[in-house]
């Protein structure tokens, strides 16, 4: 294969890759460490473009209907701390943004490229995909991820 052909994303009910990257304001997050959260990772590919702002702002305009689904939102691209701090800032988005600067957890995410491949990951409470689409899904169809996922880990057997 081409190493610049995009690759498949992850697939839905596999175990998602650990990781530790760096925030803007340099605090480390570690996937494992939010374990019992549903996790969205938005791979995008850079700051403060047009494409890109307006995915973000989708996020952050749906914040309030992520209360009492447990879910973290995180922005991840290669750019510096410093470009995502003026961007965070810029446009008020109340989730981090993570510096993978030299693309490896985009890489093991299927994300990585030339450029980051676009990419919503919604990883479940118990460390697992549930949900992963490339371009700009809407919040609310990967907010119903999270639904499904509360739902299923509150159904006793």
């Amino acid at each position: 294969m081409f190493s610049w052909m995009p690759r498949d994303p992850l697939a839905v009910g596999s175990k998602a890759p650990d990781f530790s990257l760096p925030t803007e304001s340099g605090k480390k997050v570690k996937l494992s460490a939010l374990h019992g959260k549903n996790v969205v990772l938005v791979f995008y590919p850079g700051d403060d473009t047009m494409i890109c702002r307006k995915q973000l702002c989708e996020f952050r305009d749906a914040w309030p209907h992520t209360r009492g689904l447990n879910v973290v939102v995180f922005g991840v691209n290669p750019q510096s701390a410093e470009s995502h701090r003026e961007f965070r800032e810029r446009y008020k988005f109340p989730f981090p943004l993570l510096v993978d600067a030299d693309q490896q957890v985009a890489a093991l995410y299927n994300s990585d490229g030339g450029m980051v491949n676009r990419t919503v990951y919604l990883i479940g409470p118990d460390g697992k995909i549930r949900y992963v689409r490339r371009g700009m899904p809407q919040p609310k169809e990967v907010l119903a991820a999270a639904v499904k996922s509360k739902l299923k880990n509150t159904v006793s057997v």
